[in-house]
């Protein structure tokens, strides 16, 4: 097994000299350039608080193209049920996001690997309008989110949790109806999953995912805070009222 070691001046080696699990890398920081500089090469971090920083680079990979996305029956009733009992905004709360993200226990790992430094380096790049919160308001409280990257066409999901059934699918659901409307070309899952999957997240090997992510990185990047548009709020499936709970 060869892990290639980062500092300060070392960059990331090339994705496919990845382990056979996806690890790439360990040390160096978890900044707002080594983050950019990590998503736009199709690498990103997952490690726990008080370890070296692990980078990862899975192949093949989980993506969904939005043209692709599937909303099975379940899910579409649920959408029903709760149309005009769910809020859903961009970039309201996304401290309140990763909180939400951090903290919600899941199955087969002990603690979050969102660490403070990459909360903080998160926290950056949502501040420079790169990376983005969705969220979902029940009576004020929020009870779903899921924060990811925007990079030219390309979002990277990065996290979800939710404290309401199906809230937080409902809120993918919008956010990738909202990317398809702007012209986004393809959603980073990461990781296989089933869950992905029954959205309609589908593999693709390396040399593919990477190549679409050098043409959507290309693209021009939709940077600054962003909102739900006037399409998305008139499908109402769909997502209830589009507007801040308060808002005027």
């Amino acid at each position: 097994m060869s892990v290639f070691l980062l500092n300060e001046s070392i960059g990331f080696p090339d994705p496919h000299l990845a382990e056979k699990d996806g690890l790439l890398a360990a040390g160096g920081d978890v900044g707002p350039q080594r983050l950019l500089d990590a998503y736009t090469q199709g690498i990103f971090p997952w490690s726990s608080e008080g370890e070296p920083v692990l980078w990862w680079c899975p192949s093949p990979r989980m993506v969904l193209f939005p043209e692709e996305l599937h909303i099975g029956r379940s899910l579409a009733k649920a959408i029903r049920r709760e149309q005009g009992k769910l809020q859903l905004t961009m970039d309201q709360d996304f401290a309140g996001v990763m909180r939400g993200c951090a903290e919600t226990p899941r199955p087969g790992q002990d603690g979050t690997w969102i660490t403070s430094e990459l909360l903080a380096g998160m926290t950056e790049l949502h501040r420079r309008g790169i990376v983005h919160s969705v969220e979902a308001w029940a009576a004020g409280e929020l009870v779903a989110g899921l924060y990811g990257l925007a990079l030219g066409s390309v979002f990277c999901g990065e996290s979800m949790f939710t404290r309401r059934p199906n809230a937080s699918k409902i809120a993918f659901v919008a956010l990738v109806r909202q990317l398809q409307r702007w012209g986004f070309t393809m959603i980073d899952c990461q990781q296989e999953t089933e869950h992905m999957r029954r959205f309609g997240g589908s593999t693709v090997d390396l040399d593919t995912f990477l190549e679409q992510l050098r043409r959507g990185v290309a693209t021009p990047w939709r940077s600054g805070s962003w909102s739900f548009d006037a399409a998305e709020a008139t499908d109402r499936a769909q997502v209830g009222d589009a507007g801040r709970p308060g808002a005027a």
